[in-house]
């Protein structure tokens, strides 16, 4: 798709006896995707951003225990891990680049414990960038501050 995404790692699934074929339209948002996901990969420095879950088809996604409105199930979605860099750094840095993503969310990192990952996502093209900061964890979900 991209030097550094490939369709292969956006569609990944531990599912696998789930079928995990995007559409048409899904295979389209996925190209948008890896295109900005290399805008994001030079904000952070060039440093590897590595996809844990991409596109999701109905069948993944209701496996994951996520809702059907994912944007995951679209392909506008992908959660990352950044190695040398904490959710909270990704989060911050992408907020400040003005990249035009539509959500950016910290998803289960602790700031003292680590872990995590951060979801980032693009509008669809019908739609304008919410450029949307939050917080999900155990607690809930709020505003990333």
């Amino acid at each position: 798709m991209t030097p550094h995404f490939t369709l292969a790692e956006l569609t990944r699934t531990d599912h696998r006896t789930l079928d995990n074929t995007p559409d048409a339209d899904a295979l389209a948002n996925l190209q948008r995707l890896a295109e900005f996901l290399e805008r994001v990969r030079e904000v952070l420095g060039d440093k590897m951003v590595m996809i844990t879950s991409g596109y999701r088809s109905a069948a993944v996604n209701a496996a994951c225990g996520s809702r059907d409105s994912s944007q995951h199930r679209v392909g506008t979605a992908a959660d990352i891990r950044v190695p040398g860099m904490s959710p909270d750094a990704v989060v911050r840095a992408v907020r400040a680049s003005g990249l035009a993503y539509d959500q950016l969310i910290r998803e289960f990192s602790d700031p003292k414990k680590g872990g995590g990952w951060t979801h980032i996502s693009i509008p669809l093209l019908t739609a304008a960038p919410r450029k949307m900061a939050l917080i999900i964890d155990k607690t809930g979900t709020r505003e990333f501050s």
